[in-house]
């Protein structure tokens, strides 16, 4: 029985057991050094150990390492090569990437202001011209040659609206360490490597079709602007990870604004790719071209990296990843001091990538209770809900709030998640410790 390719787990499956048999195509770096970054995540994951070269981990900058080091290292003073302020209340930096600080977005309404949104790059913010911009889509899969869209062009076309989260894949990967005692590789992030806004675009979708889309289409390859990226000794290029072509007919954006503003420099203007429910790293930012191909591509973004690898996963890694977990946050400092016998307003925000999150469940007391949560928002996949409880602390000490969140799937936060070797995924109960005085 054929396996229906629309189906995006048995696509992704379909697509590495072509690779491993030759049948795919590497795009943009020699096959060999390709085999060898597949190759070291591959070992890395069977033997437990931290894949310590990978491109997130080194293309980030020295200031950051992997593992248990990486967890606690100390963020620089600022983050080479952004270009909007990164005020400490907001922000804590990690390398190049920015992370927001999740009790600033306290009282900011369901969209993350665009001051607050997290950064996440692999080098360098481009400075790009919106008039100098041009998209031009090509490949193997088009029937007739290649086609160019300059930014008026894009305009142009009927426009959509979207409110939908955008989240690195490593988000909660220091959890691993220091909840989980488990060594990982990459930004240590906590839980603000995500950001909610309303994006505003074209269908890549119609994009696609008016560059004369084959038939015989299988993957659509968006490459960002940005600096190319070199880890290992080996140049990996620019930024850019495949799409089904199933998934890029269905809800994927090529935005131009956001949160009513022209797209920032930072979040990937004049144009990027927003992939709902999808893993960030699928959102290619500052994208300028767009491969259409008849054959399964591969990148080191969905061979090395982006996969699971690890004892718990499976001996060759897992299939490349695509929607995100699902995750909830307190808009509350880390070690926050309270006041007992004080009552206050405990707030946060839960989000899923497989479906809405319609019931939050929060402890005040480590797990032992759960309370539900008053839920502020109408629940819908691809954006988050915001949600409250009051809390009247009596005893003084230590202690864990926890939130757990469930989608409509029926799916609800673990106590813990498996591990894998690059920290990605990130799903189980976080315990938010804070001290009652």
């Amino acid at each position: 029985m054929p396996l229906d390719l629309s189906d995006e787990s048995q696509y992704d499956r379909a697509r590495l057991r072509q690779w491993a048999r030759g049948r795919a195509r590497s795009s943009g770096v020699d096959r060999r050094d390709l085999l060898k970054l597949f190759a070291a995540g591959a070992a890395a994951g069977s033997l437990g150990l931290g894949a310590a070269g990978t491109a997130e981990a080194s293309a980030t900058g020295a200031a950051e390492k992997g593992g248990a080091a990486g967890a606690a290292a100390a963020p620089t003073a600022a983050a080479p090569g952004t270009v909007k302020p990164l005020p400490p209340e907001l922000f804590t930096i990690r390398g190049t990437n920015a992370e927001t600080n999740f009790a600033a977005l306290r009282d900011t309404g369901p969209l993350t202001p665009i001051d607050r949104f997290f950064v996440r790059n692999h080098t360098v913010t481009p400075r790009l011209d919106a008039h100098d911009w041009r998209l031009k889509v090509w490949g193997d899969a088009l029937t007739g040659g290649p086609v160019e869209f300059s930014y008026d062009q894009l305009r142009a076309l009927p426009a959509v609206e979207r409110t939908l989260f955008i989240e690195c894949a490593g988000n909660g990967r220091s959890f691993y360490t220091t909840q989980q005692g488990q060594q990982v590789t990459g930004t240590a992030w906590t839980l603000g490597a995500i950001g909610v806004a309303r994006w505003r675009g074209a269908r890549l979708s119609d994009v696609l079709r008016r560059a004369g889309l084959a038939r015989g289409a299988v993957d659509v390859l968006p490459r960002g602007l940005d600096d190319e990226v070199v880890t290992n000794g080996v140049n990996l290029g620019r930024v850019r990870r495949p799409l089904p072509v199933s998934k890029a007919l269905d809800d994927v954006i090529l935005a131009y604004e956001m949160n009513g503003e022209p797209l920032p420099p930072d979040h990937g203007g004049p144009v990027r790719v927003v992939v709902p429910s999808w893993i960030g790293i699928s959102s290619i930012k500052w994208v300028g071209d767009i491969e259409v191909s008849g054959q399964p591509l591969y990148t080191p973004w969905n061979t090395d990296l982006y996969r699971l690898f690890g004892p718990d996963q499976p001996p060759q890694g897992s299939a490349p990843l695509t929607r995100q977990t699902l995750k909830s946050a307190f808009e509350l400092e880390h070690g926050a001091t309270v006041p007992a016998h004080r009552t206050r307003l405990l707030t946060g925000r839960s989000w899923s990538g497989a479906a809405a999150v319609h019931r939050v469940e929060v402890s005040t007391d480590g797990g032992v209770r759960w309370q539900r949560a008053r839920l502020h928002d109408a629940p819908h996949r691809g954006g988050w809900v915001r949600w409250s409880l009051p809390w009247t602390p009596r005893a003084t000490g230590p202690t864990a709030l926890l939130a757990r969140a469930t989608d409509t799937t029926g799916r609800t936060q673990p106590a813990t998640t498996p591990h894998n070797t690059q920290g990605y995924l990130f799903d189980a109960v976080v315990h938010h410790q804070v001290t009652v005085v």
